[in-house]
This record gives C-alpha cells, sequence and structure tokens, in this order.
C-alpha cells in the first residue's frame, strides 16, 4: 500500500511539475470558476484555502471572490509541534509568506474558531483523487487529520487537474473522502457523506471558544 502510494506520488507530481505555465494557468482559471459556481461554494461564509505549488491548482480566483463577498478567508499554517494545521485568517494575498515546507502560509495570529467553519468550504490540494472522493496527498497526512477533527457539515472540495483523477487509488485506514471533487471538466459529488468526526479526534487546527 505505501509503495503503492509512492509510486504513484512520483509519477503523478512529475507529470504535474511539466506542465506549460500557460496550461496551467488556463486550467487553474477554469477550475476556480467552476467551484465559484456551486451551491457550495455560494451557501459558505467561510473559505479555507491553499497556496498553490509546484503546479497544483491555483486560488487566487477564489481568494480575490471571497474576500469581495464578505466571506472570512482562512489558510493552513504548519504547527511543527503537533504536526497539525492551523487555520488562520487571511485579507490580503501579502499575508502569506514562505514556511514550512516552502509553501506560502499566513502571518497573522486570527485563529479560526469552531462557529467560524460551522458554513465553511474547505478546498483541498492533492496528488490524484478518486470517484468516492479519495484523495492523495502530498504525504504528510496533514489534510487527512484536519478533515478529521471537521464537523460533518462542513464541506470539502478537491481542486484538481482531470489527469489526476484515476478509477482506483490505494486507501489507507486513516484517509479522509471529500464531499465534492472539481476539475477542469465537471463537479463530482460522491455519493455518501463525509465520515463523521471520530470521538477521540484532536481539535488541533481550530481554536477552542
Amino acid at each position: 500500500m505505501a509503495d503503492d502510494k509512492k509510486i504513484l506520488r512520483r509519477i503523478l507530481s512529475e507529470c504535474r511539475g511539466a506542465l506549460p505555465a500557460a496550461w496551467v494557468e488556463s486550467r487553474s482559471r477554469q477550475i476556480q470558476r467552476r467551484l465559484l459556481e456551486t451551491s457550495a461554494y455560494h451557501e459558505a461564509a467561510a473559505i479555507v484555502l491553499y497556496a498553490a505549488q509546484r503546479n497544483e491548482v491555483a486560488t487566487d480566483l477564489i481568494m480575490a471572490d471571497a474576500l469581495a463577498s464578505g466571506r472570512r478567508v482562512f489558510f493552513p499554517r504548519v504547527d511543527p509541534e503537533r504536526h497539525d494545521l492551523l487555520l488562520l485568517r487571511v485579507g490580503d494575498r501579502a499575508e502569506l509568506k514562505p514556511g514550512a515546507f516552502g509553501i506560502d502560509e499566513p502571518t497573522g495570529a486570527e485563529l479560526a474558531r469552531p462557529h467560524d467553519l460551522v458554513r465553511a468550504l474547505i478546498c483541498v490540494p492533492g496528488v490524484a483523487f478518486g470517484p468516492a472522493g479519495q484523495r492523495l496527498g502530498r504525504g504528510g497526512g496533514y489534510y487527512d487529520r484536519l478533515i478529521a477533527a471537521l464537523a460533518p457539515q462542513v464541506v470539502t472540495a478537491g481542486l484538481a487537474y482531470a489527469f489526476q483523477m484515476l478509477d482506483r487509488l490505494p486507501q489507507s485506514p486513516h484517509d479522509r473522502r471529500l464531499g465534492l471533487i472539481v476539475t477542469e471538466f465537471a463537479v463530482q459529488a460522491p455519493a455518501g457523506p463525509r465520515p463523521s468526526t471520530p470521538a477521540h479526534a484532536d481539535q488541533g487546527g481550530i481554536a477552542r471558544c
């Protein structure tokens, strides 16, 4: 299982890394616009985004629209001690600076609280995705732990190029499935609800009230 994931991660990461910049920009724009048209986005009061790296689907259009429409916008920052993601509010792209693993992270201090995420849409990056909402991430398990700590009604959406959609994807017991997968061609809503938060789940990425 681990070897299968490692091989897929290497192959697809190399393919994505070799994409022309103009292609990435065009497809990213299409994918973001599709997400902006979904009911999940229109009904969300808060949006959690990620800073794209190595030709991942960009999130700049989503951020601009969310801020212009008065939504709260959060980005993740790695907590090195807990090995979790902290969600911090961002009001401008300039507030993101290179952090852990060279990924842009928020520099502010306003941590997301549980009530901030009651009606939230969480946008998630990935290396590969499956038809039932499966996701193969970067390998650190950070997003799996974050999703496990969220309330079941929070919507999670993977942003992907169509070539990242696979018919089959190796899955481990700790892997978390997504509610939506958005590509340049379609919005997929895998059947069945997202698994409920385990009773022992740690809410490390969300501030206590």
